[in-house]
């Protein structure tokens, strides 16, 4: 049980003391209740909005609730000081012996502080990623992945059972693109000279397939007609990109449990199942569009086809699932993969590209329609990124064949450089990509400024270490309230944890770790100016024991991190 978590279980029995008392009333909801630090830490080191949340419901005044509680958390010996604030907040000032506690419980746990259980085990289905099966990963859907692979080991860490998921998109027609292509390369691997036609995938990516396709068939399809080769050179195709892929993203040290194909799901039929579903409960009828708004095509005519109810779950009109030819709309598509998730996962969760913003209302519209609203969906939108050389935009377009490859910049910058730079800013807010400023070695760089304070820590031990200094048994009453300051930053880390898993946001391990490694730096540098207050003071060991043990968890913190966002805690930077 962390400091957080320890309060909020003083405030509830300090509310059963009150209920038991006959001075508030029993069976009042609490799940409202919060214990978080105060907005202004003049006021003290927590606050509850216990009063505020029961006033109404006790029929109280929200002060005179405040003064009866804060009176029962004052026997409390871990607090130094109770004040109660404004219309009902209550503040509390906490003993140090309770920080150096707190100390001592983070070093303790180690790898587990900050664990949480807030999850209850239930299961989270996270699809991310699902590029396009036509080509190695590009830099394009760097941050998605990174997102959502970091999302996953967060909610995995706040108690969740999570499964990754990429849906391969192989049932469309850029599928069949893909197989023609590869098909001109199986030809130019038996001696054709070749010319790759506009509209046909272009990169030099594909010729290996040719080759291995022309290894295996020889020149068996080299002039078949289309029909005959198609489907085959499609499944191949799809296969070797899928292989490219996974190779791709293993270098991002990303690895998806399940891989769910489109055409199997198509072939399974359940597009029907999912249609039928919603038929038998209305929400799906034979009706007609309407007219496109403005100028009318001359070519527009009302055709008649099958629609899902989405405007009766907040969507703006109804929505097709099928074409007039028969075949499935890729919402349709999409609503049946939706279906299948839905039926071995407690959550969902899609992480997008911001390009697909128009489609998250019908698609949640439709989820909520076939679970019944009883299932949490959550669309995650993450923008594009920007690639920088020299202060240059790099252009990328994958059709043309000319574009920056995932692998390409990680064997350039590295794999935790990547996955902290994609972590540093909101998913929804536009990112640039530097490829300079991501490897500086300044304040300014997060990725940089985080791993030097874990390097220092290192760097301190082996250090000390060398003097003969152990953090073992620390005296932690050398560490004075300066010092303190420190574990209450340090402290916020489970609670950071929840409040991230809560909203779906892992940046926000990112932000909390660069601030905390602020004060620690902070914290370093005071002893520049003042050599007693430095963290190795060899005249000192009992105080440089204690100062030690506080760096120690600052460290752990910073490893349990990192380890969440997928990046390695460095212990020397060159």
């Amino acid at each position: 049980m962390t400091l957080y978590s320890r309060f909020a279980a003083h405030v509830d029995a300090a509310l059963d003391m009150l209920v038991a008392a006959g001075n508030l009333p029993a069976g009042m909801e609490r799940r409202a209740i919060t214990v978080e630090p105060p907005r202004d830490t003049a006021h003290g080191d927590l606050a509850t909005n216990a009063a505020m949340v029961l006033a109404k419901p006790a029929g109280m005044n929200p002060r005179a609730l405040a003064d009866a509680l804060a009176s029962e958390l004052r026997k409390l010996d871990e607090v130094a000081d109770v004040s109660v604030a404004g219309p009902g907040f209550i503040n509390l000032k906490l003993t140090d012996d309770s920080w150096r506690a707190e100390l001592a419980a983070i070093v303790g746990a180690a790898d587990d502080y900050g664990r949480s259980q807030m999850g209850a085990g239930r299961t989270v289905n996270i699809e991310y990623v699902s590029a396009n099966p036509t080509g190695p990963m590009h830099m394009g859907h760097c941050r998605g992945a990174v997102v959502g692979d970091a999302l996953a080991s967060l909610l995995e860490f706040a108690g969740h059972t999570v499964i990754r998921e990429y849906y391969v998109n192989d049932a469309g027609g850029q599928v069949d693109v893909l197989a023609r292509s590869v098909h001109l390369r199986y030809r130019e691997a038996l001696g054709a000279t070749i010319e790759i036609p506009e509209g046909l995938y272009p990169g030099d990516y594909l010729i290996p397939v040719g080759q291995a396709l022309a290894a295996e068939f020889g020149d068996r399809y080299a002039e078949a007609p289309e029909g005959e080769w198609l489907a085959l050179f499609r499944t191949r195709a799809v296969a070797a990109m899928l292989a490219l892929i996974k190779a791709d993203l293993a270098l991002l040290g990303i690895h998806h449990a399940l891989f769910s194909s489109e055409a199997e799901l198509q072939a399974a039929g359940k597009p029907e199942a999912a249609e039928a579903e919603l038929r038998s409960r209305g929400l799906v009828y034979d009706g007609v569009l309407e007219a496109p708004k403005g100028e009318t095509p001359e070519d527009w005519e009302p055709v008649e086809l099958p629609l899902f109810r989405s405007t009766q779950f907040g969507d703006d009109q109804d929505r097709p699932i099928r074409k007039s030819n028969g075949s499935w709309t890729y919402f349709g598509a999409d609503l049946a993969y939706h279906f299948q998730k839905s039926q071995s996962a407690d959550e969902l969760i899609d992480i997008w590209g911001a390009d697909h913003a128009g489609t998250v209302k019908r698609i949640q519209a439709a989820v909520a329609a076939l679970t019944g609203g009883n299932k949490r969906f959550d669309v995650k939108l993450v923008q594009m990124v920007r690639l920088l050389r020299d202060g240059e935009p790099v252009k990328m377009s994958k059709r043309s064949g000319h574009f920056v490859t995932l692998a390409d910049v990680v064997r350039e910058v590295g794999k935790d450089v990547v996955r902290f730079t994609m972590l540093t800013r909101r998913s929804d807010a536009q990112m640039d990509f530097d490829f300079a400023k991501v490897v500086e070695a300044s304040k300014d760089n997060p990725v940089f400024y985080v791993n030097y304070a874990h390097a220092r820590v290192a760097s301190l031990h082996r250090r000390a270490a060398e003097a003969g200094i152990s953090a073992e048994n620390p005296d932690l009453s050398r560490l004075d309230t300066e010092e303190l300051a420190l574990v209450q930053l340090a402290a916020q880390f489970p609670r950071i944890v929840e409040t991230a898993a809560a909203a779906r946001e892992p940046h926000r391990i990112a932000f909390y770790l660069y601030d905390l490694a602020a004060a620690f730096h902070a914290l370093w540098n005071v002893g520049n100016d003042r050599p007693d207050r430095r963290f190795l003071v060899v005249e000192d060991p009992a105080a440089t024991a204690a100062r030690l043990f506080l760096a120690s968890a600052v460290a752990q913190i910073i490893r349990n991190g990192l380890a969440i966002m997928g990046v390695e805690a460095v212990e020397e930077m060159h």
